[in-house]
């Protein structure tokens, strides 16, 4: 932000020069690991999205269709699993195009939430998936029905194949964004899913147990609740705005505080606007001359460095006050009170 005469202003905003994209757009690749430019992030998770779209949704459908015709609640479930992961695979393919738009005056953040809403939905259709076929399941055992075991076997085999595919194809993406890595941890399930179908194929065709239907439709039941939990701790987390786990506000505070010229820094407030694109704000009181002589200038240098190198903080406010009378705002001051939690 450029500097204006007489000195900095007393709210100054520090973008990380990495994750600066156009006019508000979408910030410049994850921090850790290889970087990736927007563009070519949001063009690969297209298509990646796509052709695993296409696959899924062509075996829900054909394994859908199965498990009706041959009264086989295991194929039933994996096909209710794979139906959401199809739903998911759309709302992903929603996020990113919503996501990578300029940010406006009326969303000055862009739309980085669009994905972590995506997730909500997703984590919440699963659930429901889940609980249907919990009680089904439940209510089968007590009366099972006859399944053919070699089609539960054919069916499973290839849904496999399917989703080992679609993991293949969603790997990478799935490491940069929060929705893509929502519907690889539906498909790591799937896969087990899978297996649970080819399992109860091969058990009810050669053994003739036909309780295996029922029964390992409420592992698959488990799995899909299972994994969801993880999901949606991590969309929580971000919807109500809590402090990144990487982020050690106590420990963060200490070190700015430590820097030359600074009194006290207080009305700190870390938040993620989206997974790996997190955001603080905070007042900082600095001691009575620091202005004069560029000084406000160096001491923003030191604070962004901490920010940006030490807690991978991608877009930061800070407001400097030479009076804490100035200051209006309610004061939180609780890292003075405690220890780094590292």
């Amino acid at each position: 932000m450029p500097t204006p005469p007489g000195g900095p202003r007393a709210g100054t905003e520090l973008e990380h020069p990495e994750s600066q994209g156009d006019a508000g757009g979408e910030p410049r690749g994850e921090l850790r690991g290889d970087r990736l430019r927007p563009d070519d992030l949001t063009s690969a998770s297209k298509r990646s999205l796509t052709i695993a779209l296409v696959l899924i949704g062509g075996y829900t459908i054909a394994e859908a269709a199965a498990g009706y015709l041959a009264g086989s609640l295991v194929l039933l479930a994996h096909a209710g699993h794979m139906l959401a992961d199809a739903v998911s695979l759309g709302l992903a393919l929603v996020a990113v195009r919503f996501s990578a738009q300029s940010a406006t005056v009326e969303r000055t953040y862009g739309f980085h939430r669009t994905e972590v809403i995506a997730a909500l939905v997703n984590a919440l259709a699963l659930w429901g998936i889940s609980v249907a076929v919990l009680l089904e399941g439940y209510r089968r055992l007590s009366d099972v029905p006859e399944a053919p075991g070699g089609l539960m076997l054919v069916v499973g085999s290839i849904g496999l194949v399917v989703n080992v595919s679609a993991l293949w194809l969603l790997h990478e993406a799935a490491e940069r964004s929060v929705t893509v890595g929502g519907v690889f941890q539906h498909m790591i399930t799937d896969v087990l899913g899978s297996v649970t179908v080819v399992v109860a194929g091969v058990l009810v065709w050669a053994f003739g147990w036909h309780v295996a239907d029922p029964a390992l439709s409420l592992l698959i039941g488990v799995l899909i609740l299972s994994s969801t939990w993880r999901l949606l701790s991590k969309v929580l987390q971000v919807i109500l705005e809590g402090t990144p786990e990487h982020i050690d506000v106590y420990s963060l505070c200490h070190k700015i505080e430590r820097l030359e010229g600074v009194i006290v820094i207080h009305d700190v407030h870390c938040w993620s606007l989206a997974p790996g694109y997190d955001a603080m704000t905070a007042h900082v009181l600095v001691e009575p001359g620091c202005e004069s002589d560029g000084g406000v200038d160096s001491l923003l240098d030191r604070i962004r460095a901490i920010a940006y190198e030490e807690f991978d903080i991608h877009h930061i406010t800070v407001q400097v006050e030479t009076r804490a009378g100035r200051c209006l705002e309610t004061h939180h001051v609780d890292h003075l009170l405690a220890t780094a939690r590292t």
